[in-house]
């Protein structure tokens, strides 16, 4: 028998962990915390040998189900900070965070719940987001555009009210207007006297696409409608998935 070098090993671990953090996240959003590990496995394709491996509780999967949430959210900040000017810049980040947060609730809502579970990697996580967003914030303030009188924890409370506002209107144009509205407070009054208003929306800039099957990364398109899985296999997988859910319904 052939030995699977060590390295390719890895490299199906590291796939499949991508997997079930991907599989998690969706059925979190769709079925709430009280999802079963089995449930999860059989979304993701894998065994659920697998899934026990990676995260031996369903505590430590949400977990990282938020931990990579909240890194993508950081790594969202950097690239506005590094593709517009400072307040579009600020004001666009915290409308992709109003958006991406739009169907997480129950995450979001472990996020302010006082549990048992363990949180050591949540926690860098959070400062990483946190230090993201003062930055962005800070940088703001500095040119202007934003009113010296808030923090960070003024802004991240706000987004919170305006990720809660969205997801009471069941008219998305509604419910992102009222977003807009909600945020021109943090405007500072000179730009507000200027009659300047969101130049970004929040469609412009996102965090890296994934694939809706396996969770990888995918590569962004100029042109054409953007990717929705990384290759064939995914493809066929989620058209089987599609089939079966048709089948039983």
């Amino acid at each position: 028998m052939t030995a699977v070098p060590q390295s390719a090993s890895r490299a199906d671990a590291r796939r499949n962990r991508t997997k079930v953090l991907a599989a998690a996240s969706q059925a979190f959003d769709e079925h709430g915390l009280n999802v079963s590990l089995d449930a999860i496995a059989r979304q993701a394709g894998v065994g659920a040998g697998t899934v026990h491996r990676h995260f031996p509780s369903k505590e430590i999967l949400l977990e990282a189900v938020l931990v990579q949430q909240l890194d993508d959210l950081a790594e969202t900040a950097r690239q506005w900070a590094a593709r517009t000017d400072p307040a579009a810049a600020f004001f666009g980040f915290l409308l992709a965070v109003v958006d991406t947060s739009h169907g997480r609730k129950h995450a979001c809502d472990a996020l302010t719940r006082q549990t048992s579970w363990p949180r050591p990697s949540l926690a860098a996580s959070a400062r990483r987001f946190r230090q993201a967003l003062d930055q962005l914030l800070r940088a703001a303030q500095e040119a202007g555009g934003v009113r010296t009188d808030v923090n960070a924890d003024d802004v991240a409370a706000l987004t919170v009210g305006c990720a809660a506002i969205r997801a009471a209107h069941h008219d998305r144009n509604g419910g992102a207007r009222m977003v807009r509205l909600a945020l021109e407070s943090l405007r500072a009054p000179s730009f507000v006297t200027q009659g300047r208003g969101f130049r970004d929306t929040p469609g412009t800039l996102h965090p890296a696409p994934r694939c809706e099957e396996c969770g990888a990364r995918l590569e962004a398109r100029s042109t054409g409608r953007p990717a929705r899985y990384c290759g064939a296999t995914c493809r066929q997988r989620a058209h089987r998935r599609r089939l079966g859910t048709a089948t039983l319904s």
